[in-house]
């Protein structure tokens, strides 16, 4: 090392590394960024679909166009999630996070501008891409953002708004479109981009720069894109999509996981002992988004209750994981991640099942506090969850280790749905919901094995926020 390079690292310019956990003061205001970030990016997940009706007036074109206002931003975000986190281990979180959530707002403001359909779904693209680069990045602050033995808490905070804007985002986005048009449903998030911008760029420590992607890195990055790409497409579309275009999507995923770019990536999940919480994961974001997509179908098509009572009382479920949630990062903390997380997936299975036992009343009351005991578990369960893959990932590779938790979880919301859309056409009008639940309970009782069994490697290693209890603070 020369005495420039160490006189660098003495005055604390040396480039950061998102995978490197420094000795930091604890600067919870980043830690809420990634938060309010999480919030913004899983929002625009959903907000949009309210809108396409007016989209597609607005514009002049068909609804199938309209569609791709969703589309846009989703199958960036999903597809690009592991490329971007391999690209961004060897990059400074800082100038990163910057650039992506100026790109994420400036790609908002395009889109509330748009013409035409075109430009709308470049600058739904556009957003995308930053999205993806966001949602790498908010497990990444959270954990640098805070000591080891306060991960938990910390990462409760980006776990439990990142599903919650999810849910909002339809609400959200209704009240947009009766009150001020569909335009605004792309700028509403503008604020809170600009509020985050000035935050890390006054409180984030400086360091590292932007640098492109390597040629490997492209080249992987076509391979995984296209492949899940078309996976999407194809259980996005299922009900006109041909059946065999999800085998479409085989080859190059599989070239790229027996290739330079997959090989070290799943190397790293077995190594860190990782695959299980992965699936776990994937598990209950599949429970997730088959109960959400199948209570809201019941209330209004069965029994015939109205479009706001169904709304408030799907609310039931983010109503108990924001309550949770706070409190599944300091038991985390205190009692160890895994404990915390099994009791939280336990909690959610229950009350799923709870919805689907023979004779359960589907009064708007009675399904809400099924729905406020399954979110009580989801939201013990997301900081400790987070916590145990954090935690477990090695120097220098916390990007990537991010990227795949988030592209599992990513995955569980697009498969939920697609995977009750089919149980309910498989047993019919008269067992559908039932089925589509039994597949929603099923799921997350799945997890609970899957975070209950201890992990091998370094997840297991002291101090790693996984298996115990973190030791005091010296």
């Amino acid at each position: 090392m020369t005495d420039d390079a160490s006189g660098a690292e003495r005055r604390g310019d040396a480039p950061e590394r998102p995978g490197d956990v420094p000795e930091v003061h604890d600067r919870w205001l980043l830690v809420s960024v990634a938060g309010v970030l999480s919030f913004v990016a899983m929002l625009d997940m959903n907000i949009v679909n309210v809108a396409l009706a007016d989209i597609s007036e607005g514009l002049g074109v068909s609804a199938a166009t309209a569609q791709w206002a969703v589309l846009g931003y989703q199958l960036p975000v999903v597809a690009l999630l592991l490329p971007v986190g391999h690209w961004l281990d060897d990059m400074g979180v800082r100038p990163a996070l910057l650039a992506a959530t100026a790109g994420f707002g400036l790609c908002g403001a395009l889109a509330a501008a748009s013409p035409w359909a075109f430009w709308l779904i470049a600058a739904r693209i556009g957003q995308g891409a930053c999205g993806a680069v966001l949602f790498v990045l908010m497990p990444v602050l959270a954990v640098r953002s805070v000591r080891p033995e306060l991960r938990g808490r910390a990462m409760s905070v980006p776990a439990t708004l990142g599903p919650l804007g999810a849910v909002v985002g339809p609400a959200a986005g209704g009240l947009l479109l009766d009150h001020l048009g569909w335009r605004w449903i792309f700028l509403v998030k503008i604020p809170l981009c600009l509020v985050a911008l000035a935050v890390v760029w006054r409180a984030m420590p400086r360091g590292g720069r932007l640098r492109g992607p390597g040629r490997r890195s492209l080249a992987d990055a076509a391979l995984v894109a296209t492949g899940v790409t078309i996976l999407l497409l194809s259980l996005t579309l299922g009900s006109v999509a041909p059946a065999w275009l999800a085998l479409v999507a085989v080859p190059p995923l599989w070239w790229w996981l027996r290739g330079p770019g997959g090989r070290p990536v799943t190397g790293l999940l077995r190594a860190a002992g990782l695959l299980r919480v992965h699936g776990a994961v994937l598990a209950l974001a599949v429970g997730f988004a088959a109960m959400h997509y199948v209570v809201a179908l019941r209330l209004q098509r069965d029994e015939d209750v109205s479009a706001t009572t169904t709304g408030l009382t799907v609310l039931a479920f983010p109503l108990g994981m924001g309550l949770a949630g706070p409190l599944g990062g300091r038991l985390a903390d205190r009692c160890g991640a895994r404990p915390v997380a099994v009791t939280g997936a336990a909690l959610t299975a229950t009350g799923l099942l709870l919805l689907v036992l023979p004779g359960a009343g589907w009064s708007p009351p009675e399904v809400a506090w099924r729905l406020v005991l399954a979110g009580l578990g989801m939201g013990l369960t997301g900081g400790p969850t987070q916590a145990l893959v954090m935690g477990a990932a090695p120097p220098g590779r916390a990007a990537t280790v991010g990227s795949t938790v988030q592209l599992a979880r990513s995955l569980g919301f697009t498969l939920g749905p697609a995977l009750a859309t089919a149980a309910w056409r498989l047993t019919g009008p008269d067992g559908g919901a039932r089925t589509g639940l039994a597949l929603a309970a099923t799921a997350a009782c799945l997890a609970v094995p899957l975070l209950a069994l201890p992990a091998r490697g370094p997840a297991s290693l002291p101090g790693s926020a996984t298996d115990a209890a973190p030791a005091a603070p010296r």
